[in-house]
C-alpha cells in the first residue's frame, strides 16, 4: 500500500490557477498534491548574445525553492552566493524540455524566461515546474499572437513531466516525498502530448531494475502525461 493510499497508477490531485501574478506575460500556480509551484513567463524582445542575428528565439528556465518549502528551513542560495548543483541541473532541464516543444523560428528573435518558484515541496518539484512552466509559456505566447507580435503559433505541442518509480517492489506513478525517499528506482519522464520522449532521468537505489520494470514505468509515464496534458488544455482554453 502506498503511503498516500493511492492506486499504483493514480496521480496526485492536480489543480492549476492561471494569471496569478500581475506583471508576467504568463503565469500559473500548479498544485500536484502537496507540491506547489508558481510558474511565470517573461517575454523580452532580445536574445542572449550567442543567439543574435540567427533568426531564432530562445526559451530558458530558472528554478528555486523558498526557504520553508520543506519541513526544515533551507538557506537562501543568494545568501550563499551561488546556486547549488541541483538547482542548476533542474533549471537546465526545464529550459531543454520547453525548447523541445517550440518552433524557435516562428518565435523570432526574442527570449521567454520561465521562472519556477517552489513554495511547498512534497516530491516531483521539477516535474511540476515543467508542466506548469508549459502553461505559463502557452499563456505568454497567446499574448504575442493576440498583439500580432508574431504571425504563427510557435508552440509545436504540449510538454509535461511526471515521476515514476519502484516502491515496495511495485511500479508506481507520481511519487510523493515519502515514496521518493525510499524508492528502489526513481525516474522522471518528460514527454509530449503524442508520447514523444524529450528526456528520461532514471536511477536505481541499491539494486538494479529490469527492462520489464522499465517498460512498466514507461507505460505509467504515458498514462500520467495524458492526464497532465488534459489539465494543461483545461487551464489554457
Amino acid at each position: 500500500m502506498r503511503p498516500s493510499q493511492r492506486a499504483t497508477n493514480q496521480m496526485r490531485t492536480i489543480t492549476v490557477d492561471t494569471n496569478v501574478t500581475k506583471h508576467a506575460e504568463g503565469s500559473c500556480l500548479i498544485k500536484c498534491g502537496d507540491t506547489h509551484v508558481i510558474c511565470t513567463a517573461s517575454v523580452e524582445e532580445r536574445v542572449p548574445p550567442f543567439m543574435r542575428n540567427t533568426g531564432l528565439g530562445w526559451v530558458t528556465g530558472e528554478y528555486g525553492m523558498l526557504p520553508r518549502a520543506t519541513n526544515t528551513r533551507n538557506r537562501r542560495e543568494a545568501t550563499a552566493g551561488k546556486q547549488s548543483g541541483r538547482t542548476q541541473e533542474i533549471q537546465r532541464l526545464i529550459g531543454r524540455s520547453l525548447r523541445a516543444g517550440i518552433d524557435r523560428v516562428a518565435l523570432g528573435e526574442r527570449q521567454i524566461t520561465i521562472d519556477c518558484d517552489v513554495i511547498q515541496a512534497d516530491g516531483g518539484t521539477r516535474c511540476a515546474s515543467i508542466t506548469g512552466g508549459w502553461i505559463a509559456l502557452r499563456l505568454a505566447v497567446n499574448g504575442l499572437l493576440e498583439n500580432k507580435l508574431i504571425k504563427n503559433d510557435p508552440i509545436i505541442g504540449h510538454v509535461a513531466a511526471v515521476s515514476c518509480g519502484i516502491y515496495g517492489g511495485q511500479p508506481v506513478l507520481d511519487l510523493d516525498y515519502a515514496e521518493d525517499s525510499e524508492a528502489g528506482t526513481d525516474a522522471n519522464f518528460v514527454m509530449t502530448d503524442t508520447n514523444g520522449i524529450i528526456e528520461i532521468q532514471g536511477s536505481a537505489e541499491g539494486a538494479t531494475f529490469s527492462r520489464t520494470e522499465f517498460n512498466a514505468l514507461m507505460d505509467l509515464a504515458e498514462l500520467g502525461t495524458a492526464e497532465l496534458v488534459a489539465v494543461q488544455k483545461a487551464a489554457t482554453l
